[in-house]
């Protein structure tokens, strides 16, 4: 029962370092190109990535 308290101390941390270590890093304008760009499409991706496979399982069958 007490490991658990470890699990979501170490879940809880790798979250936190995760959005923490960004904001550290990086303070001023990103300047690269190819970064800002890959920054600008990546929410589109992500809501892609999570909607598709949904639309394609919706009615159980590939064909419809």
């Amino acid at each position: 029962m007490e490991q658990i308290y470890i699990y979501l101390f170490v879940m809880s941390a790798v979250t936190v370092a995760i959005r923490l270590v960004p904001l550290t890093l990086i303070r001023g304008q990103v300047r690269n190109q190819f970064l800002r760009s890959f920054l600008y499409y990546v929410p589109y991706v992500t809501l892609a990535v999570m909607t598709f496979p949904a639309i394609l399982s919706a009615t159980q069958t590939p064909i419809s």
